[in-house]
């Protein structure tokens, strides 16, 4: 029997929480790649480096406070120059935009986090960001709604935001709901009260990710969905159904263990109306008489 993983960060250090990582860390430096503008913020999850292939200028690591309940490496919490941040008095980045140089690590170099704030309420001006992205923390926290909303806030017009997420809809997402229907129930034996994904959260499925998103004037320019292993727990079972991740794409495509989502924010111009003058009216032309044949 397997101990109930409590944490995200710990089940990251399993064998398919390192095979999501990497499928992850791929689509992340694919969409971002390509994404301009000036300040950019990863907000959660410094097992991925979001940012790497992004070439902002200004690029930030954030942590929402609900992560600060698991024990971090004291080395995230270095800005530059090893400088510590001070959590007691947190004063948000720059968001200027000149030529500054990026807090981003290079290559190589451990993730520092710039500072610790509630997602919900985030230290930036309106339209400050030109991208945020959001790798699993819709799921960790308390009002996922209300995070969205804070991010369109602090989006520029046409700023993209970047999601990932669990789908429930799916091999993984099915014996999760199991595990909690049987601890519900109170059948431990066998196993089938053990859960397979991180207990913190509550998952959100692609669609209705899609309505809220709507609801907040972004449109979905793309969306996939990864890893169709099955819900095993070593790397060698994972190993021996790596064709599944080549045949899901193709026979049962929304069905991936993960989605992930890319919006841009739109915001509707205003036309300036000219006065309501009359119009003129046409002169009639004066008709034409007809001569009669004899």
């Amino acid at each position: 029997m397997y101990p109930p993983i409590i944490s995200l960060t710990d089940w990251f250090q399993t064998a398919p929480g390192r095979y999501l990582l990497d499928w992850e860390q791929r689509q992340f430096d694919l969409a971002v790649s390509d994404l301009f503008g000036y300040n950019a913020l990863q907000l959660g999850l410094p097992e991925l480096r979001t940012l790497d292939a992004n070439r902002m200028p200004h690029r930030w690591l954030a942590l929402p406070e609900e992560m600060l309940v698991a024990p971090l490496d004291e080395r995230l919490f270095t800005g530059e120059g090893g400088r510590t941040v001070d959590l007691d008095a947190p004063q948000s980045p720059s968001v200027d935009r000149g030529d500054r140089v990026s807090t981003w690590p290079a290559p190589g170099e451990s993730p520092r986090v710039a500072l610790v704030t509630n997602a919900a309420a985030l230290p930036f001006p309106p339209a400050s960001l030109d991208l945020v992205v959001l790798p699993h923390t819709l799921e960790l926290s308390a009002d996922p709604h209300h995070v969205l909303r804070e991010v369109e806030r602090v989006l520029v017009p046409e700023g993209r935001v970047v999601i990932s997420g669990f789908n429930p809809t799916s091999l993984w997402g099915l014996r999760q709901g199991r595990a909690r229907l049987a601890g519900r129930l109170g059948l431990h034996g066998l196993g089938l009260s053990s859960l397979y994904l991180p207990e913190a959260g509550e998952f959100i499925g692609p669609r209705r990710l899609r309505d809220w998103l709507r609801l907040l004037s972004f449109e979905v320019e793309s969306e996939r969905f990864g890893c169709y292993r099955p819900a095993v727990r070593t790397e060698k079972w994972l190993n021996h159904s790596a064709w599944m991740d080549r045949a899901g794409p193709r026979w049962w495509p929304i069905f991936g263990a993960v989605y992930f989502q890319v919006a841009v924010k739109r915001v509707r111009g205003v036309r300036l109306l000219g006065p309501a003058w009359k119009p003129r009216r046409a002169v009639a032309a004066a008709p034409v008489s007809v001569a009669n044949r004899h």
